[in-house]
């Protein structure tokens, strides 16, 4: 259980990309006081974790519903991964998390961007919610494993928090080239997770 945890923690938080989000925020706020940049980083984080949370506890139910095996959506959710990992490593927009140009544009002409963009799509966007599906498809609600995913889930978030919350200093620290440089690395990991996510999902297809 221990290893799925921490494959859960890594994916999740490769998947978001705390560092990512500090280019967008201190963008988006321009101009704005810390006191506003830190309300829309806490209000983007807790619209985020509702988001996740409800999806952790009834996303098993929905795929059911849907008639979709556990099996194919490993599958398919590895598939969107991997294009989050693309967009990654190439800097190529896939659609995965990014914003279209109308609705960066929307967005730049916003007040408050907590919910949009912070929240979803960058935060709680398909690549994230689709991972929390993957963790917790056919896990039974309320066992021990899936208290410890949540927990997972609000280890992220706090992480995520915790960066937005000093935008000013870490992006003075690592500078934009900084973190590109990371989120490539990071995206070259994501591919090889959700490679294993699809190889697995096809091996337990086979088996059963």
């Amino acid at each position: 259980m221990f290893d799925d945890l921490v494959k859960f923690f890594v994916v999740l938080l490769v998947v978001v990309e705390p560092l990512s989000l500090l280019p967008v925020l201190a963008g988006l706020t321009q101009g704005a006081d810390d006191a506003h940049r830190r309300r829309m980083a806490c209000k983007a984080v807790a619209v985020a974790a509702i988001v996740c949370l409800v999806f952790a506890t009834a996303g098993t139910k929905l795929i059911e519903l849907l008639g979709i095996s556990v099996e194919a959506f490993k599958v398919g959710g590895g598939a969107l991964l991997f294009l989050l990992a693309i967009e990654m490593v190439f800097a190529r927009p896939s659609g995965v998390r990014t914003t279209t140009p109308g609705e960066e544009a929307e967005a730049h002409a916003r007040e408050d961007i907590s919910v949009f963009p912070l929240a979803f799509p960058l935060i709680a966007g398909p690549g994230a919610l689709a991972t929390i599906l993957l963790a917790f498809a056919g896990v039974p609600v309320g066992s021990p494993l899936f208290f410890a995913q949540i927990l997972v889930i609000l280890i992220v978030l706090a992480i995520t928090l915790a960066l937005a919350l000093v935008t000013g200093p870490v992006m003075r620290v690592i500078g934009v080239t900084g973190g590109a440089v990371l989120g490539r690395l990071l995206g070259v990991l994501l591919a090889a997770l959700a490679a294993q996510f699809i190889l697995d999902g096809i091996r337990e297809a086979l088996v059963t």
